[in-house]
Order: structure tokens, then C-alpha cells, then sequence
């Protein structure tokens, strides 16, 4: 492992997008980053601008006016980027399904790395997401004891 790899499982840089959702998953991510569950002890920082961004965190659906200003933001990411779709409705529509101006979900708009599950997903599926995406194994709570 060269030390280029250690230093970036070591420090995670997120940007989040909140594509068109009702906002309970952008409220579990900040949550996230909260001092209860200090994810910045680990390396997992969020950042202001997706050109410093490692992880791009997608949520809400993908409607028609979003989808090129969701291209772009990927764009401006160097590499290595990797997306995380979050929430049922970034996977696929989730509770707005068949709705006349819902996408089918990021993966038809950029490429997805990771899905987290559910309306909305915990934190700590969120965090555990983010470290298994970017260090290939999960943190062991025992660890750190």
C-alpha cells in the first residue's frame, strides 16, 4: 500500500447533494457528523466544494431539472470519486415512484458505487457505508476501546 492510499482511507472528504428529497436523509447525514457520532475522529469530514470532494453522497430523487446539474457536480470530483446513493428515493423513486417528474434513481444519471437502504437510513448505516466503500473493510468498534 503505497503511503498516496494509506493517507486517503485515512481522510474522507464528502460532499452532499440533496437532489429533490423531503429531507429526512440529509437529516441523517448531518446527523452523522454530529458529536455524537464524531465521524471526523475517523478521517470522514464534509466539505464545502465537490472539487475536494472523495465521496459524493446523493440523495432526494433525480428529477429532469437536476439531472445535468448532477453530472456536473460529478465532473468537477477528481479522482478517485465514489458515489453513495442514500435513501430509498436516490435508489429508485422510493415513496414518489411513478410520479410524472421522478427519475429511476442516480445510477441512470452517474455512476454508483454504494446503495444505502432505507426511508431514511441511520447514521450508522451511513457511516459504516462510507468506511466499507473506501477502506474495503468496516471499522471494529473494538478497536477503539
Amino acid at each position: 500500500m503505497t503511503l498516496k492510499d494509506w493517507a486517503r482511507k485515512k481522510s474522507i472528504w464528502v460532499f452532499d447533494v440533496n437532489a429533490a428529497s423531503c429531507n429526512g436523509c440529509d437529516i441523517e447525514i448531518l446527523d452523522a457528523f454530529t458529536p455524537r457520532y464524531d465521524v471526523e475522529r475517523i478521517g470522514v469530514v464534509l466539505v464545502p466544494s465537490p472539487r475536494h470532494a472523495d465521496v459524493l453522497l446523493v440523495t432526494g430523487t433525480v428529477n429532469a431539472m437536476m439531472k445535468d446539474r448532477l453530472k456536473t457536480i460529478y465532473e468537477q470530483m477528481s479522482e478517485p470519486k465514489y458515489v453513495v446513493a442514500v435513501g430509498a428515493c436516490a435508489l429508485g423513486g422510493g415513496v414518489y415512484k411513478g410520479c410524472y417528474n421522478v427519475g429511476h434513481g442516480v445510477d441512470k444519471v452517474i455512476p454508483v458505487n454504494l446503495y444505502i437502504p432505507g426511508c431514511p437510513p441511520r447514521p450508522e448505516a451511513i457511516i459504516f457505508g462510507i468506511l466499507k466503500l473506501v477502506t474495503g473493510e468496516p471499522p471494529d468498534p473494538k478497536e477503539e476501546e
